[in-house]
Order: structure tokens, then sequence, then C-alpha cells
């Protein structure tokens, strides 16, 4: 690609791309400057066409107001065409009226500047040129946008226009002949029609030639999510981009002397992504839920080491992956009755935290307070290699993805990475294995949303006792934290003697595409209290802590074959193309709307 970004930083710049196209103030103000314009416009086109009187001001103001009253009821109109339409609301239709009569004013305003210098038939000539540029705004917005049949989306463009032409004809009836304008705006129709069809079809083939999809096709399902929550139509898109892969998922399973399911860590190679409700954004809190609720336990869904080419591309998949765990965690048992403490190494850059269960071991990595974001699958393969060596096959790798911070040297950072976790491994493998305790709880603090940052599956903690040591492993179903919280977190804890532990986030996009901040979205601890958050997640541990007994452990491997995933290239494609579909866009408007122009004006010259 042309530029070094990693995948998750380039999927949420064409994230925002799409989103700000669909920025709109609130109805009320939409309403309000409407009138404004509205009342601006009708006073200065009178003031030009008649006397520059109090009368012909007074008249003008009456004239705004015409032209608001059909502002608004061409919105009503728009909305009735487009009934069915999950974009277009009432709020949307009007917000499109504005932006067609901003455009529109400055063609009358550059009017009334010409009548000073001509005559007051410019007025005229470039209102009926300002109505041709709002009729082909409203037809490039309404064709790109809207998922209704060209023909309503045609009559829901000229709704505006054409409405707020008729109190001009009463106006200009004894300044201009009648049959010239109606005859204009037929010829305006065709001209801008065709025009902006060459528009859109020009940028259409943009999505062709980069991924076979046309560029307004992901437009449009993307909004629809976006808008509308709807998450199938741009999953079936991803779906025609998607490449089958087999999907691993590590199960570890404690239970308590009777047998019943105390606490369960699944950690699967899925990318919880890409945003929103889309493929398996909602992975780790629909994966948490189904295990819960099927077994009657606390579960954790950590985050593998991989990155968004594997990214599930619709939930129905995700629901593949999560009915084949549910059903796996019920056909194996827990025998597994000792564990070492859980043990850290840390250098100047990188952390790693491991703890072994009988012959499985759990390793954390992060670079906290330094950036921790998607880390690549090779560098589990690594670490489990080093495993191998002390003759641990069962090796669980975790992103512990806990700390953002701006950019990082990752070429350096795997390595030390990688160093770490040999030296936790060392570390773990000399300690004494002794029975141990499991406690677990969960907890989803009020007053905490997807747009603040916060996941479904809320606030989980997971305590180990061995022997004198009380360890927690603490996971915020979120994408990333703030750096330096995670580290507040660990230091609160110990006020409830806990000796060690690490702060995990799922990397959940659920909570991705659902603000216009810089990132896109909103990490633990940038908008949330970090007070409040706190004292939540000292209440989850301490319940932990409260149900503390003796448990055995059972670890499975499982394969869930032929999961459509997005892959890098498709994922790396769909990156590219709002910024190739904005550089054409940049690079056609002036000679084809100029071209246009110029067909509107040369018949507004005879007049």
């Amino acid at each position: 690609m042309s530029d070094n970004k990693p995948l998750d930083e380039l999927l949420d710049d064409a994230v925002k791309h799409y989103s700000s196209l669909f920025t709109l103030p609130s109805y009320k103000h939409i309403i309000l400057q409407t009138l404004v314009i509205c009342t601006v416009v009708g006073a200065v086109s009178s003031v030009f066409i008649f006397m520059p009187t109090w009368y012909g001001f007074l008249h003008g103001v009456l004239l705004g107001f015409f032209l608001f009253a059909m502002t608004i009821l061409s919105n009503y109109f728009m909305t009735f065409i487009l009934r069915g339409d999950a974009i277009y609301n009432l709020r949307r239709a009007s917000a499109l009226s504005l932006y067609s009569w901003i455009i529109w004013a400055s063609f009358i305003l550059m009017g009334s500047v010409a009548a000073i210098f001509f005559d007051s038939s410019w007025v005229i000539k470039l209102y009926l040129i300002g109505f041709s540029a709002a009729f082909i705004l409203r037809l490039i917005v309404l064709n790109a946008t809207s998922s209704a049949n060209s023909k309503n989306n045609l009559l829901a463009a000229i709704t505006q226009p054409y409405f707020c032409l008729l109190p001009c004809l009463v106006l200009w009836w004894n300044v201009i002949e009648i049959g010239k304008i109606v005859m204009f705006s037929a010829y305006a129709l065709v001209i801008c029609y065709l025009s902006s069809a060459i528009f859109l079809y020009s940028l259409s083939r943009v999505g062709i030639k980069i991924a076979g999809i046309p560029s307004l096709s992901i437009l449009k399902a993307f909004l629809l999510n976006w808008i509308a929550d709807l998450n199938v139509p741009f999953e079936s898109i991803l779906e025609r981009l998607s490449m089958k892969k087999d999907i691993e998922v590590s199960l570890l399973k404690f239970s308590n002397s009777a047998s019943k399911v105390k606490a369960v860590i699944a950690v699967s190679s899925v990318h919880p992504g890409p945003f929103k409700n889309i493929g398996s954004s909602l992975l780790p809190s629909m994966l948490k839920r189904s295990i819960e609720q099927k077994l009657s336990c606390t579960a954790c869904t950590p985050l593998s080491l991989l990155g968004h080419e594997l990214d599930v591309v619709s939930q129905n998949q995700s629901q593949k992956i999560i009915d084949s765990v549910v059903e796996s965690l019920l056909n194996f048992k827990t025998e597994g009755v000792t564990a070492t403490p859980f043990v850290k190494f840390s250098n100047s850059l990188a952390t790693a935290s491991c703890q072994i269960f009988g012959d499985t071991c759990i390793i954390i990595l992060s670079l906290a307070p330094r950036t921790t974001e998607d880390l690549p699958q090779e560098l589990s393969h690594l670490i489990r290699k080093e495993a191998e060596k002390y003759g641990i096959n069962q090796c669980i790798v975790i992103n512990a993805h806990n700390s953002i911070d701006g950019a990082v040297d990752y070429d350096k950072a795997l390595e030390v990475l990688r160093l770490v976790s040999a030296k936790s491994l060392d570390l773990a493998v000399s300690m004494e294995k002794k029975p141990f305790k499991i406690g677990a709880a969960t907890l989803v603090p009020k007053g905490f949303s997807l747009e603040d940052g916060m996941g479904m599956g809320g606030i989980t903690a997971l305590v180990v006792e061995v022997g004198v040591q009380k360890a927690v492993y603490l996971i915020i179903d979120g994408n990333n934290m703030v750096s330096g919280l995670r580290e507040n977190i660990l230091s609160e804890l110990k006020k409830l003697n806990i000796d060690d532990g690490e702060v995990l986030t799922t990397d959940t996009h659920s909570v991705n595409a659902l603000t216009l901040n810089a990132r896109g979205y909103h990490p633990i601890g940038e908008v949330i209290s970090h007070e409040k958050l706190i004292s939540y997640i000292l209440e989850t541990v301490k319940s932990a802590m409260d149900n503390l007994e003796s448990t055995k452990f059972g670890y499975k491997s499982i394969i869930v074959p032929d999961i459509k995933v997005i892959g890098r290239e498709s994922l790396e494609k769909l990156c590219m193309l709002p910024d190739a579909t904005i550089r054409l866009a940049k690079k056609i408007v002036s000679p084809l709307f100029l071209a246009t122009f110029l067909m509107l004006v040369v018949p507004l010259l005879l007049f």
C-alpha cells in the first residue's frame, strides 16, 4: 500500500471517511438555518428584481417565508417518496434541503452582485443556475446513499428545487416569460441528470477496479450499518471478498470439587473486527455470554496475537465458532490440580506474564505504558516453540492490548517481546506447582456505553490463588485503554491484597465507528471516569475473591473449519477505496461540472 500504517489504523481511517459523510446538525438547527437562508434569499432577490425600497424588502421577506414553507413541504414529500428507506428520515431529508439551499443561495448572491453592474435579469439567471446546482447535489447524494430505486430517487431529488421555483414564478411573471423558465427547467433536468450519472458512474468504477464491487454499493452498505445498524448489507460485501480459514480456539476450563464449571478462558484465532456489529466485532461479548448461559459460569475472552486480516466476515460465521466452542466445552474433563504462581518479567520496553497450569501455560504480552496494539501470529508461533523446549506443548499466548499512546517501533518491540516471553517461561518453569483456587466474577458497569468505549461484556475478574499468592486476570471488554491506566489499576488492586496480575482488553470493535473523534472510537479511560472505573473493578475483584475455591482445570484446543475471514489482501483493498475514490472525485469534479455549467449558462444568455 501507499503508506506503512498498520491495518487497524488504515481501517479506522477508512471508516472515518465514510462516517464523516453523514454528520448532521440537530433537526432544530437545520430548520432555523433553512429559515434564515430562505429569508435572506427572498429579500435579496426581491430587492434587486424590484425597486430597492422597503416595499421590495418586505415583499422579499414574504417570499422567503413562502420558500421556507415550500422547503418544509418538499421535505415531507421526499420522506413519503422514500418511505421504507432506512436512511432518509425527516431530519436527513431536511439536512439535504439545507445543503441544497447553501449552494443555491451562493449563486443567488452572485446574481445580486451582477445585477448591480448589469441588470436585474442576472438575479433570475443565477437563481436558475443555483436551481440546477442544487438539483445536481441532490441527485448525487440520493443516488449515492439511498437504497430506493432510481425513479424514486429522481422524484425525491426534484422535490425541493421545483417546489421552491413555484413562488418565484409568481414573482417573475411580469419580468420574464414563464414559458422560458419552464423550458429551461426541463432542459436543466436532463443536463443535471446526465452530469450526476457520469460522476457517480466514474466513482463506482474505482471500486470495481480495486475490489470488484462498485464504490457506491460499499458506501450504501456502510451507511445502512452506521445509521440503521443493519449489518447484513455490509457483511454480504465482505462475504464476496472473503477467504476460508480453519480457526483455532484454545479453551481452559476450571471446575470445582462438585465438577461444576467455575470459569472458562477462551482464546480464538479470530480478530474482533472490523467495526460496530459487523463480522466478528461482537465476538468477545457474544462468546462470553453464550458460554456463561450454557455452563452457568464466568467466562472471559482475551485477545490472541493476530490482526484485522482475521476478522470474520459475518455474525453468522461468528455464531459457527460460538456453537463449536460451547459444544466442545461440554465434552472434556477437568483433571489437572496444580499450578505455578503467576510470574512476570519486564525490561525497559516490554512485559511478559506467565502461569503454568499442569502442562498448559498462559503467556500475556504487553508493551505498556507504550502502545500495545495488534501483534502478529508469527510471534505466537515463536513463543510456542520456546515453550516446547521446556516440554510445554500447550501454550496460550495472549495480547494484553492494554495501552495506547502514539506510535511504537514494532520491529524492535517484537524481538523484545520474544525475549521477555522466554524469560517469563524460564521463571515459571522453575516455580513449584501447587494446588490452586479460583474465584471469578463479572460486572457490567452502569452508565458506561459503547460510545464511551465499554463493550457489552463489561469487566471480568479471574483471581487465582496459589500458595500465599493471589493474582488476578482482569479482562475489560473494550478496544485498548489509555496509557497509564493499567498501572493505576494494578496499584489499586494491591489494596485488596492482590499480589500480581495483568489488565487486558478484548479489543472488541463493537465500540468502533460510533464516534467521529480522531481514532473513531474511545479506548477505555479516554472518556470514562478513571475513579468510577476503578471502583467497579475493585467491586468485581472483591466478588471474585469472595468465591475462591479449590478447582481443577482442563485444556482443549479445537479447530473450527472453513470460517470465512476477510484476509489481508481484501482488507487492504477496502481500506484503499475511500482515498482512491476521493482522489478521482477531486480530479474530475472541476472539468465535469465546468462543462455542465457552460451547457446551462448558454441558453440563459439568450433570455
